[in-house]
């Protein structure tokens, strides 16, 4: 007999806003550290270690009835161990499609299909209402420093970067490759996103970036800008507000070269 999870733990933050946003308000028993959204469930559920650093003995003495995971946030042997003592949903995404599938099995497991299409809807309204610009801008988007790490075309980043009017420098790569400055030169990048997470990227990276650029080239810094990477990254209902932040993007970056944006 199949009976909706009433003891649930999230360990992915994107899909912890989601069950939230389903109305999961007491069912949710426990999150990461980086679950940070809702603000209140921060500080009211239980914390069961990081994506990657799980405390499977507290996990277990929870009781959950199900775990919402992610293959790519978190680590295999970790969720293994998991899913011997209780059932695992693991999401695998790399497209807003892959997204939205995620929000509606979600919705079934946990007997919330009536605000889960609502969402789903709103979601693809928001998406479809994107117009692409005049221009699709050659643009190269960074998670990390010491070393330079940057968005594959594999990743939903990527997928998220077309969706806001741009071309992964870096399209041909896989994952999250290790790059350099000298990599992004020869790219011949028109723009330069710098992710507020997971390296939480400020205005000092920026000149530091610069100054690595000066050093190898006489070609133009690009055009250099920190983003929030929620809106690039986070797969769950946030994606409702990504379209309105991926258009005030592109205006910011080129309001006056864009008319038909």
């Amino acid at each position: 007999m199949i009976t909706t999870p009433q003891r649930i733990i999230s360990v992915v933050p994107s899909q912890t806003e989601l069950l939230h946003d389903l109305g999961l308000e007491t069912e949710v028993i426990g999150i990461t550290k980086f679950c940070v959204h809702p603000a209140h469930w921060f500080t009211t559920k239980t914390r069961v270690g990081g994506t990657k650093q799980l405390k499977i003995d507290l996990i277990k003495s929870l009781q959950p009835t199900i775990i919402l995971a992610n293959k790519e946030e978190n680590v295999k042997e970790q969720i293994e161990a998991i899913e011997q003592f209780c059932p695992v949903y693991c999401s695998d995404i790399s497209t807003l499609e892959d997204a939205l599938h995620m929000i509606e099995e979600v919705a079934r497991l946990t007997d919330t299909h009536a605000k889960g299409n609502q969402l789903i809807k709103k979601i693809q309204k928001e998406f479809a209402s994107l117009t692409p610009g005049s221009v699709v801008y050659k643009a190269a988007y960074l998670i990390w420093k010491s070393p330079y790490m940057a968005a594959g075309g594999d990743t939903f980043i990527d997928d998220m970067l077309q969706y806001a009017g741009f071309s992964n420098v870096f399209q041909e790569r896989k994952r999250y490759p290790t790059v350099t400055v000298q990599d992004l030169i020869e790219t011949n990048v028109e723009v330069i996103l710098l992710s507020s997470e997971p390296f939480p990227f400020k205005e000092k990276q920026i000149n530091d970036l610069k100054a690595e650029w000066m050093q190898h080239t006489s070609a133009p810094f690009p055009t250099c800008k920190i983003v929030d990477g929620e809106m690039f990254s986070w797969y769950g209902s946030r994606l409702i507000h990504s379209p309105k932040y991926f258009r005030k993007l592109r205006e910011s970056l080129f309001l006056n070269h864009e008319p038909d944006y």
